[in-house]
């Protein structure tokens, strides 16, 4: 059973038709949390950590039973993820879906960035599987502060979509996202293998008990989102598969889901900038490409309403 809720950061998603009908018959909840977007965005500053936390736990008096399934927009928040981790009272495993790791190890902030690190910090966290990669950030991980250490020790399980070698100069040996040849570590290519025998195996690897899903449609092509950071090229049809086969063998007590766009507006000029340099340039949407969005959020709530009756 799913309890859907909106955290409404950025307006982005609140207005779409599917949502809107589901918050105005009572099957969702919105928690308004505008007023605290531009503390949130990239970086989030502890006040506004704190204000966001004491929201969501009012929320627990009207939500409906089930697994949360919450949507709050643009993935320059996907760092809320980790606070929402932080509701969790058992061992979990969060498997993550995303066109970027999310693994930088500097600054230990809670960043969008750095949020894997954050939910790893959390002790009912066992381990992140990230899935979809196919970002820059694997070039050359060491130069991005990656979290290579936590690959090499199991606390992380990274699979990209499709990516070259990562060049590193430090010694992280074979493990079961990589193998490691002299100063390159190959990674396995998802785009090679057949879907459904990757998740078998992948399923059948993860440590007893819970699954949290977090899903970044950033890690989707064009076609299928449009979001504030380059993208991937996971198929939809995918990560579709992929929800109802981990619903199908594990129980999954929450989701969060971000990757829509929106105007970037930031207050300080330290968070501006990160976004200046980080955010591809000059991307503006299109009223059908922001269909494509609420088409996709849509699609992905039908799939958790059938997947967690």
């Amino acid at each position: 059973m799913v309890s859907l809720r909106i955290i409404d950061l950025d307006g982005s998603v609140a207005g779409q038709d599917a949502v809107r009908a589901r918050l105005d018959d009572g099957r969702a909840i919105r928690v308004d949390a505008r007023d605290l977007a531009s503390r949130l965005r990239i970086v989030a500053s502890r006040d506004a950590q704190a204000a966001l936390m004491r929201r969501l736990a009012a929320t627990e008096a009207t939500a409906s039973a089930g697994a949360p399934a919450w949507f709050y927009g643009s993935g320059d928040f996907h760092h809320v993820a980790a606070m929402l981790l932080q509701r969790v009272s058992e061992p979990v495993t969060v498997v993550h879906f995303d066109n970027h790791p999310d693994w930088t190890a500097f600054p230990a902030t809670v960043n969008c960035g750095a949020w894997v690190n954050r939910a790893l910090e959390n002790p009912q966290v066992r381990k992140v599987v990230s899935i979809g990669v196919s970002s820059v950030d694997l070039a050359r991980p060491e130069l991005g502060f990656a979290n290579l250490d936590a690959v090499a020790a199991g606390r992380i399980d990274l699979y990209p979509w499709r990516h070259a070698p990562s060049r590193v100069r430090g010694r992280y040996g074979d493990c079961a996202s990589f193998r490691q040849q002299d100063r390159l570590l190959h990674w396995r290519q998802l785009a090679d293998e057949n879907w459904g025998s990757f998740l078998d195996g992948m399923i059948a690897g993860l440590p007893a008990g819970a699954v949290w899903l977090s899903i970044d449609k950033d890690v989707l092509a064009p076609s299928d989102a449009f979001t504030n950071w380059d993208q991937g090229a996971l198929p939809l049809s995918h990560l579709l598969e992929a929800i109802r086969r981990l619903a199908a063998a594990r129980r999954i007590i929450g989701v969060d889901v971000c990757g829509d766009w929106s105007a970037p507006r930031f207050t300080d000029p330290f968070r501006f900038m990160l976004g200046f340099f980080d955010h591809p340039r000059g991307v503006q949407p299109t009223p059908q490409a922001l269909a494509i969005n609420a088409r996709v959020n849509a699609t992905l709530i039908d799939c958790l309403e059938e997947a967690l009756p």
